[in-house]
Parts: C-alpha cells; structure tokens; sequence
C-alpha cells in the first residue's frame, strides 16, 4: 500500500492534498529502519518520499529505501548524517524497546533511547524541519486509564523513565516535535523485527502452553493504522498525541481472539496474572490510551478482529 492510499484512510481530503504538495517525493529519515515499525514507515514512505532509513545491529535491505549503517549515538555520526542528506523531515523510531533490557543495561539503552533522541531534536531544530518521535504508552502507571495526553506521566520501569525524559528532552529543544505515544503494536513482520503476535502464533500452532496475563490491559494497534497516525501527525502535531486502538483487552483476551479468528484449534492459552510471572522490569496493569485527539484529526481504526483476519494467510 502506498502512502496515498494510506493517507486516505486516516486523513480528510483537504489534509491529503496538503500532504502531496507539500511533502511528494521530499527527503525523509527515518531511523530505526530494521524495526518493526521503522520498516514498516519506510515501506509505506518510499512510495512518496526519497526514504533513508538508519540501521546499526541488524542490516536489512529495503527495496527503494537508501539503508545506512550509522551509531546514532555517536553525535559527529549524527550530525553528518543530516548535512550529508539535508531531510526534509524525520521519523525517529530507533531504540532499545525491551524494558527488561533496559532495566538491567542502563547506561547503554539511555544512550540511544534518551540521548540520541534528544539529538535528533536538536538537529532538526537547527535545520528547521518537522519531525516525529515515537515514544510509549509505559510512560503510565497504569493505575488511572484510560491516559490522555495532559495525564501525568509516572513509569514503573527504566524503560518508561527512558521515554519520558526523551519526551521532554526533545520538546525543551524542539517544540514542535510531535511525541506519539505508541500503544502495543502488532502486525506482518518485517525481515529484522517481528511483532509481540509472531512468537504467540507460532507457540498456539505448535500447541504449547501459552501463558497470558489477565489483569495487564493495553489498547493494541495494528502497525499499518500506527504508520497512519504517524504520518498524520507529521508537520501537523506539536507536542504529545496518543496512537492507541479502540478496544481496552487483556493479553489473555487478545490471545483468545487471535486464537479464534485465525482458527487455531491447537492453542492452550493458559490464563495468569503478572505477579506469577517473574521479571526485570515491572509491568504497570492497566497504560490504556485515550486516543480522542487524534480520532478528531482523522486518525481511524477498525476493531480487531477485522484487524486479525487480514492477517490470515500472511503470518
């Protein structure tokens, strides 16, 4: 699908007209491009955009998308990446995700996850351009959901502290920034990331046991309506905008719907709560997002089940 037609489902006519002349075949960098969202960004954005996408540990290829290799945090890296290319916007996805790791490797994940980040904002400050950051809904406590954006922010885990000090970091330096807090994103995988579902699927076809939470509650998303969101708040988002789904479900729940409409008869969901499983980072109950804001932008979402069916045959 290209950006066109993504567009046209997410944004009203007068905002899609903006977008083609005002950013058709523009210089677009987005890192993180061997992640599961940023391949995902940069194959809906080369359609429509010259797309560089950044990559450090994993090297993917990308048809129509000019990969490079680059240690964001490195700043002199950095920083002659944007003279060399000049962007006309950015789409900063690239981070160590993985609370857990990040709760045991902390100088190393904030370094990429709050100081590249604050960088990155800090450049396209000085070149004048609009840029994305995608940040998280575990910036929550999860006692209070649904969040909206003006919420006060209180992570449980390192990882959330991460993103919330990026989050502020980068608007103290560029205002118009927009942080889009990204629900649990799932999805057809790319050739260096998968999404959350892949390991659950092929442990429900398998037939193994399969542990989910019942009092964790998220408000997942599909990575194709995220990609959506993110280019509706591109240029036209300063500050903070929640990217979340329409339905408030449990992991266990998500996993049963999964379960039953893609037909997997030899699944055994096993139901549990969090504190019987044992990990690095806590886990808050509840980071449900309030997405009313960018459902009035024109941010659009289907229920899950039509989001699972197309994935029939695909995953």
């Amino acid at each position: 699908m290209n950006l066109d037609a993504v567009i046209k489902e997410c944004v009203p006519l007068n905002l899609l007209v903006e977008k083609q002349t005002e950013f058709r075949m523009k210089k677009l960098l987005v890192t993180g491009a061997s992640g599961f969202l940023g391949w995902n960004i940069c194959q809906t954005a080369k359609n429509a955009w010259k797309t560089f996408g950044t990559v450090f540990s994993h090297r993917v290829e990308n048809a129509g998308v000019n990969i490079m290799r680059i240690d964001l945090t490195d700043y002199k890296e950095l920083r002659k990446l944007f003279q060399d290319i000049h962007p006309d916007a950015v789409i900063h996805t690239a981070a160590k995700s993985d609370p857990n790791f990040c709760q045991t490797h902390r100088i190393e994940s904030q370094k990429i996850n709050v100081d590249a980040s604050i960088n990155v904002a800090a450049l396209c400050a000085d070149h004048k351009i609009p840029c994305v950051f995608t940040s998280t809904d575990l910036v929550f406590d999860g006692l209070n959901a649904p969040y909206r954006e003006e919420d006060p922010v209180c992570p449980v885990n390192f990882y959330g502290e991460q993103k919330v000090l990026a989050e502020k970091g980068m608007l103290k330096y560029h205002p118009v920034v927009a942080v889009c807090r990204m629900a649990l994103m799932f999805g057809i995988p790319g050739p260096g990331a998968k999404s959350f579902i892949q390991p659950m699927i092929e442990a429900m076809r398998a037939g193994r046991e399969l542990r989910l939470f019942v009092d964790e509650f998220r408000t997942p998303i599909s990575v194709k309506a995220a990609v959506c969101g993110i280019f509706l708040a591109l240029g036209k988002v300063s500050g903070l905008l929640h990217l979340g789904g329409i339905e408030r479900i449990s992991r266990y729940d998500f996993g049963k719907l999964l379960m039953d409409t893609l037909g997997i008869h030899e699944a055994r969901l096993i139901p549990c709560r969090q504190q019987d499983v044992v990990v690095a980072a806590p886990r808050p109950p509840d980071v449900s997002l309030d997405s009313s804001k960018a459902f009035a932008l024109g941010f659009k979402q289907v229920p899950l089940p039509e989001e699972f069916k197309k994935l029939r045959g695909v995953v």
